[in-house]
């Protein structure tokens, strides 16, 4: 399951959460190792912007709280559905109108 998350942190000081922030990349590091994440990107100022694939949504979830853990934040989840399997629903669907 592929889940688009963007990160809102809370608004502290830049300077009272540096050390947090550092451990976030180490902590995302082990999820792109292992392909649960697939992308990551910082977003302008504060915040982040990750692609995850998770097996459930109790695997976002756990992430998610980890996350949290680290740098406390708003988290928007997008459910997206992959470029292949949209091409074969589209093909699919063509196919049982004809």
């Amino acid at each position: 399951m592929l889940f688009l998350v963007v990160s809102t942190p809370r608004p502290e000081r830049p300077s009272e959460v540096a050390a947090a922030r550092q451990s976030f990349w180490p902590w995302i590091a082990s999820y792109r190792d292992k392909n649960i994440c697939r992308h990551i990107y910082a977003r302008t100022g504060r915040g982040a912007v990750a692609v995850f694939d998770v097996e459930s949504n109790n695997d976002l979830h756990r992430i998610l709280n980890e996350w949290a853990d680290i740098i406390p934040a708003h988290f928007d989840t997008y459910p997206l559905v992959d470029a292949e399997a949209t091409a074969q629903l589209l093909a699919a669907q063509a196919a049982a109108k004809t």
